[in-house]
């Protein structure tokens, strides 16, 4: 019996091709994790945006106020700044919820001390979420990795609550190449079309030769 991925709610047991390449998390995990990095900038304009029109008490209804409203709290700290480098907080004042800089920067850096590579030049969340994604072909091989599919799945719930920016995942009504079973899905962000049922993963140029090939038959 093969391995099962190691990430939080996801019971899928490793494909060869997975197990072969050391991973401890699916394909599936580490694409989800990439759509959440790769949403993170859209969902940062919005955010910016609510705290903008907090500070100015600009509702987009006519009229005037005599102040503006106070800003959120729970926004400020997810666009908030963070520290480049490691923070300690023996006495426990940290709290709410980490700002997405905050939260990027630690796996950033763990990465950077594993692989003994240097991270991003600027430390803005654009780049982090960038080139982090970049590395979770690595993440997925460390014991490490599912927790850094946890903090990412936590991190977007933060920001779908107040964003209201949701990544879908939409049901393809053709059959996969490979199985033949109707188990197709895209979600938001992501480059590749994929099957739940063999786990395997078509670009839009596959599927369309695919199609082409099951028409002329």
């Amino acid at each position: 019996m093969s391995a099962a991925c190691t990430a939080p709610h996801c019971s899928r047991e490793l494909r060869a091709h997975e197990t072969a390449a050391a991973q401890q998390l699916c394909d599936l995990c580490i694409h989800r994790a990439r759509a959440i990095l790769a949403s993170i900038p859209a969902a940062l304009v919005v955010l910016h945006g609510s705290l903008q029109r907090e500070r100015s008490g600009d509702t987009g209804r006519a009229g005037t106020r005599e102040a503006p409203l106070p800003c959120r709290a729970d926004v400020l700290n997810l666009v908030g700044p963070a520290a480049s480098g490691t923070v300690h907080d023996p006495h426990g004042d940290q709290i709410g919820q980490q700002p997405i800089a905050g939260v990027l920067g630690s796996w950033v850096r763990l990465v950077c001390e594993e692989r003994r590579i240097n991270g991003p030049i600027r430390y803005r969340v654009e780049d982090l979420a960038s080139w982090l994604s970049n590395q979770l072909g690595f993440a997925a091989t460390k014991p490490w990795g599912a927790e850094l599919v946890s903090e990412l799945n936590d991190l977007m719930w933060q920001i779908r609550g107040i964003a209201r920016i949701e990544i879908r995942t939409r049901a393809i009504s053709r059959p996969c190449p490979r199985c033949q079973l109707m188990a197709l899905s895209r979600t938001d962000h992501d480059m590749y079309t994929r099957c739940s049922g063999c786990g395997s993963s078509w670009t839009d140029a596959e599927l369309n030769a695919d199609a082409v090939t099951r028409n002329a038959a």
